[in-house]
């Protein structure tokens, strides 16, 4: 079925904060935490493709309690943020990026594909709406989230015959206010984010629902992220419960785990490949074992390590935890590639570098 024209109506909130309630929340927002005043909503049938695109003002959602994603999870979601230039547009990093990876993701769970047009639409209309809930100053953004779920009522394990895409919006603040600090790592040894012929290449909420035990663990040694490992060995290095991961080498080439098919094709993690390769570093994706982390850093041969994904951009690892044991890479902070690559990347988010690769798109003048 094909979809309709993109051709969104706006229903203004007439309940929306006054400028003072705005600025006191974008004064320190955090991350989401707040809610811009706007949603974008639109539904999908069998018989009427994608249609019924309409910004409204934000609020609940009325489901029935048979409502098919509450029962069997079938959902998908994304996420980018915008950001306030010196010029006083708005932009997106690699949207279109976000608009194929959702399209990935509904092949895998079964749901209907969102037209790019669609996706990039929804992403301007709401901005345009919400314009004034983007920060400025600093490194702040307005994080958008767009997701798809099953939200037909009936009980019985097929794909929903009626699905509704929402976009929602939330101010947030720098990631890292009182500098870039390294993180720690706890290692799972126990529990797998995600199977062989899983979903862990989608975006899906499962996914993220499978980490939640362990990263508990994690936070009970004293850690703020949990790394897992493939589910068939245990031995190969996949990613942490939301972020890809680097290996800096002694010899200045960055190593990082090739894709399984149950690792997140991250969008952060593919434009660090090319940016760290820009900056001269030879970039190499393959299998990389624990055995390989825990000696690379006891030798130096692995000098740093980090992560990335979209929230905190690029994050130092400072020690990788184990019950017996811990890994630290150099000095335990953050090191030069690291930092390097970070600036690197969050300079041309805001506009203080050139965008060699045309990654930044106009989305508000």
């Amino acid at each position: 079925m094909t979809s309709a024209p993109f051709a969104p109506t706006v229903e203004t909130n007439p309940a929306a904060r006054t400028d003072a309630e705005r600025q006191a929340i974008l004064a320190s927002p955090g991350f989401g935490n707040h809610f811009t005043d706007h949603m974008f909503l639109a539904e999908w049938t069998p018989e009427q493709g994608w249609h019924d695109a309409r910004v409204v003002p934000y609020g609940p959602l009325q489901l029935d309690p048979a409502t098919a994603v509450l029962h069997y999870a079938q959902e998908i979601f994304e996420g980018l943020k915008a950001y306030a230039w010196a010029d006083g547009s708005v932009r997106v990093f690699r949207a279109e990026e976000n608009a194929a990876r959702l399209q990935r993701s509904a092949r895998r769970l079964a749901l209907p594909e969102l037209p790019q047009e669609w996706f990039l639409g929804s992403i301007e209309a709401l901005v345009d709406a919400d314009r004034a809930w983007v920060p400025e100053g600093g490194e702040t953004s307005l994080y958008l989230r767009p997701f798809m779920f099953a939200s037909e009522a009936f009980l019985g394990v097929r794909p929903s015959q009626h699905v509704t895409y929402c976009v929602i919006a939330s101010p947030a603040g720098a990631y890292f206010p009182g500098g870039v600090k390294p993180v720690s790592i706890w290692l799972s040894t126990q529990y797998s984010r995600a199977g062989a012929g899983g979903t862990g290449a989608a975006k899906c909420g499962g996914n993220y629902a499978a980490s939640l035990l362990p990263q508990q663990e994690a936070a009970q040694h004293g850690c703020q992220q949990v790394a897992f490992l493939d589910s068939t060995e245990q031995r190969w290095i996949e990613e942490l419960g939301g972020m890809n991961l680097y290996f800096v080498q002694s010899d200045g080439s960055i190593v990082t785990p090739e894709l399984s098919g149950s690792i997140l094709e991250g969008i952060t993690r593919e434009s660090i490949l090319t940016i760290a390769r820009d900056l001269g570093h030879d970039v190499v994706e393959r299998r990389v074992s624990i055995d390989e982390w825990r000696e690379g850093s006891a030798d130096g041969t692995i000098t740093e390590v980090f992560a990335c994904g979209t929230a905190a951009v690029v994050t130092p690892v400072g020690v990788l935890k184990w019950d017996g044991g811990e890994a630290v890479a150099g000095d335990g902070e953050a090191g030069k590639v690291t930092m390097d690559v970070r600036s690197a990347l969050v300079d041309l988010q805001y506009g203080r570098a050139e965008d060699r690769h045309g990654w930044m798109r106009r989305i508000v003048d």
